[in-house]
């Protein structure tokens, strides 16, 4: 009944963040393709595809690989949820707002684990109400990276666990958290290893089985890489063959995108881009994020043996002051040697993307302020640290839900995100690194595809169907034909008639040739070596999670 009441709470105390997810339409944001890609992937599943790799109508038409490479998780759950029946306007606010729910909850987990019930609500609501949080939301429309801000607790959380003896919990938790972030944004991923090899080190070094803990740490690494495989492991060797490389450099050049110290403290809020201290948009963390770090710090320093605060509580505290601190110097131009030494930084494009980092810490820290406070004081003053908490968590509510607010509402339906032409125009122009190398990308929307088949010369065309990966049809030709079909050629695609396997040319489209007469031909998309190997490996990094589950499961009962 207690964990029901929590989450009920948790519920309330986070709605400010969602509300607007409620008002009718949707609205405008920096990265403006939610609906489409959630509906994208919804077909796709249907159709039987998994893992997503192929969407059909972005590309301008001819389709593209999206989701070999885009961090596909959140699309996932609003696939799922077009599966059930909804609209992709209605699955992609519902994937948004399970996104924004998710952080306050798993923060909550490891707060309370931390400093305490009242510790984790601080924490939580510090958490979801960050300004960066609703940058990341109602501003960039920066799915992958708030759905990956809700796996970080979970990260850490498992680590900590096993350092507390707690190993198979430790590992199910840490593989949960570590395959999240990966499969929600995978430059989170690459940006959270130094903050994980640090927290690992801390705690190796505290242990006292340091065997125990670095073989479970080293296998909580291991099972996460092996589930989450399936995709990063084609992503990262099928990526020179797109022009994903273009994203580097220009506007998104690290060189122009630090910021300044006191950006984060404060900064006009605004819905424009990037430009440093030009920014139309603001980078702030929030000042009570700040401050209740600062006063944990100080708390931090009058800590003594009489309170009875833990070792290891001390060593996350200090780890989450370094963190901080890491990561605020991650985004000021003071770190440029680092991202010019370590060259894949430079696909981060933004420094300031560490600021979720700088919410994270701060927000956990913040709850060792109520720690201190209660081991400090004498029970009979519980009350009334509990109503100071009360206080500000109310304070923090009302101060910072007036950024959970779009810049502006569109009263277009679902259908209009959805419609054919909207998918292969104007939604394909927002994002088509992922199309392959030399493609002619179409300069207006009259050179996007109306249909799929085209012959070299006359030829009826019959039962032609489509899916998403794959369509089949039958063709009666005079004579010899070449075929075009509108499908931008990438590596996977295959061609065959009458059942056997022809040449495509090299060519941006599937091109072949077939002979006279009738003839059956059928294309699809199958695996390359990188994506049977990687499937392979996540099918028993599951096989292996799912054991460990089983033994949890069996030492309960």
């Amino acid at each position: 009944m207690k964990k029901i009441f929590l989450v009920v709470i948790l519920l309330l105390l986070s709605f400010w963040t969602v509300k607007p997810l409620f008002h009718q339409g949707f609205f405008n944001v920096h990265d403006n393709v939610q609906v489409e890609r959630v509906y994208e992937m919804g077909l796709a599943l249907k159709d039987g595809q998994f893992p997503v790799r192929w969407v059909k109508d972005l590309g301008y038409g001819y389709g593209y690989p999206i989701f070999n490479f885009y961090s596909p998780l959140p699309y996932y759950v609003g696939g799922l949820f077009t599966i059930l029946g909804m609209n992709a306007l209605l699955a992609t606010k519902l994937m948004m707002g399970a996104g924004i729910l998710l952080a306050a909850f798993t923060i909550f987990v490891l707060a309370k684990r931390l400093w305490g019930v009242w510790g984790g609500l601080l924490s939580a609501v510090l958490y979801v109400y960050s300004p960066y949080h609703a940058l990341d939301i109602y501003v960039r429309g920066a799915v992958g990276e708030f759905w990956a801000m809700a796996f970080l607790p979970l990260v850490f959380l498992g680590m900590y666990e096993i350092f507390k003896k707690n190993g198979l919990k430790g590992i199910i938790i840490g593989t949960c958290g570590v395959c999240g972030v990966v499969l929600s944004h995978n430059l989170t991923a690459f940006m959270i290893i130094p903050f994980m090899f640090i927290f690992f080190l801390v705690l190796l070094w505290q242990s006292s089985d340091k065997k125990r803990y670095l073989i479970n740490t080293i296998f909580l690494i291991f099972l996460s890489s092996a589930i989450s495989a399936f995709y990063w492991l084609p992503a990262l060797l099928e990526m020179n063959l797109t022009n994903v490389y273009s994203q580097i450099g220009g506007g998104a050049d690290f060189h122009k995108n630090f910021i300044a110290l006191s950006q984060i403290w404060d900064f006009p809020w605004g819905f424009g881009g990037s430009a440093g201290l030009l920014s139309g948009m603001s980078f702030k963390i929030g000042k009570p994020n700040i401050l209740l770090m600062a006063l944990a710090v100080l708390f931090g320093i009058l800590i003594n043996k009489k309170y009875k605060v833990y070792n290891d509580q001390k060593s996350v505290f200090l780890l989450g002051v370094f963190g901080f601190l890491l990561s605020v110097f991650l985004t000021n131009k003071l770190s440029q040697p680092i991202w010019e030494l370590i060259k894949p930084m430079a696909f981060i494009q933004y420094p300031w993307r560490f600021l979720e980092f700088s919410v994270f810490f701060s927000s956990l820290l913040s709850g060792f302020v109520v720690l201190f406070l209660t081991k400090k004081m004498d029970k009979n003053k519980s009350t009334g640290i509990n109503f100071i908490i009360i206080i500000i968590i109310i304070f923090v509510i009302a101060f910072h839900s007036k950024y959970f607010v779009p810049q502006q509402y569109l009263n277009l339906s679902s259908d209009y995100y959805t419609s054919p032409l909207h998918l292969k125009w104007e939604a394909s122009k927002i994002s088509d690194e992922y199309l392959s190398k030399n493609f002619p990308v179409p300069k207006f929307f009259g050179k996007i595809p109306n249909k799929t088949v085209y012959t070299g010369s006359p030829a009826k065309i019959n039962d032609l169907m489509q899916k998403t990966d794959a369509l089949s049809f039958r063709i009666s030709s005079q004579s010899y034909n070449t075929i075009t079909l509108a499908i931008a050629n990438f590596p996977g695609w295959k061609v065959w008639v009458d059942n056997k396997p022809v040449l495509i040319a090299d060519s941006p489209y599937l091109i072949f040739t077939v002979s006279k007469g009738e003839h059956k031909i059928e294309a699809a998309i199958t695996n390359t070596a990188a994506r049977s190997t990687a499937n392979l490996i996540s099918l028993l990094g599951i096989a292996i999670f799912g054991v460990i589950l089983a033994g949890i499961k069996y030492e309960k009962s």
